[in-house]
C-alpha cells in the first residue's frame, strides 16, 4: 500500500505541445492537479518533468501554477531514468514508491515505472491522472504496466490509502481536496 513516509509524486511531461491531443486530457490533468495538491499539503515529495521542452513546450499552466517553486527536470529520453538530474533528485528524496501520473501513458509513464521497479521501486500508477492520444496505446500501457507488476490506482484510491483514517490531522488537512 502507498504511504505518505514511502511515496513520491512523479509529474511527468503534461506539456501544452501534446496536451490537446491526449483523449480525456483535460480529465487527467484535473485529476492530477488534484493529487498535486494533496502531496503538496502533506509534504510528499514532487519531481516534475518535461519531455524535450523546445519542441513540445512548456507544461500546462494549469499545472505549472501547483508546481509553484519546484523547478521541472528537462529530459529527452523517454523515461525519466534515462536523465541523470531525475535520477539524482529521486534519489534524494529517500522515498521508495513512485506515485506516477502525467502523458503519454504507453510511453513516459510506462517507460518510467518499468525503469523503476527494475531499480527496487514501488510502482503506482494513477490511471485517472494519465493519458494517451489513443485509446488502444492507453490500453495497452496499463494492461503491460499491470502485466509487469505496477499497482494501477486512481487519484481518490491514492489519497485514502496514504491516509489510512478519518479524523487524523492529515485527513483534517485535505479533507477538502476529498469533498
Amino acid at each position: 500500500m502507498l504511504s505518505l513516509d514511502d511515496a513520491v509524486l512523479l509529474v511527468v511531461d503534461f506539456q501544452d505541445g501534446l496536451l490537446p491531443r491526449i483523449q480525456a486530457g483535460d480529465a487527467a490533468m484535473d485529476r492530477s492537479v488534484k493529487l498535486i495538491r494533496f502531496a503538496r499539503e502533506l509534504d510528499v515529495p514532487i519531481v516534475w518533468t518535461e519531455q524535450y521542452p523546445k519542441g513540445l513546450g512548456r507544461t500546462n499552466e494549469k499545472v505549472a501554477a501547483e508546481l509553484d517553486g519546484l523547478d521541472p527536470i528537462e529530459k529527452v529520453s523517454f523515461g525519466c531514468f534515462g536523465e541523470p538530474a531525475f535520477v539524482a533528485s529521486l534519489a534524494a528524496t529517500k522515498r521508495t514508491q513512485l506515485l506516477v501520473v502525467g502523458i503519454e501513458t504507453h510511453v513516459c509513464v510506462l517507460q518510467t515505472v518499468l525503469a523503476g521497479m527494475e531499480r527496487g521501486y514501488e510502482a503506482f500508477v494513477a490511471r485517472d491522472a494519465v493519458g494517451s492520444r489513443h485509446a488502444c496505446d492507453y490500453e495497452a500501457g496499463l494492461a503491460r504496466m499491470a502485466a509487469n507488476g505496477v499497482q494501477l490506482v486512481s487519484v481518490e484510491m491514492a489519497m485514502f490509502e496514504m491516509l489510512r483514517e478519518a479524523g487524523t490531522p492529515e485527513f483534517k488537512k485535505v479533507l477538502p481536496l476529498i469533498k
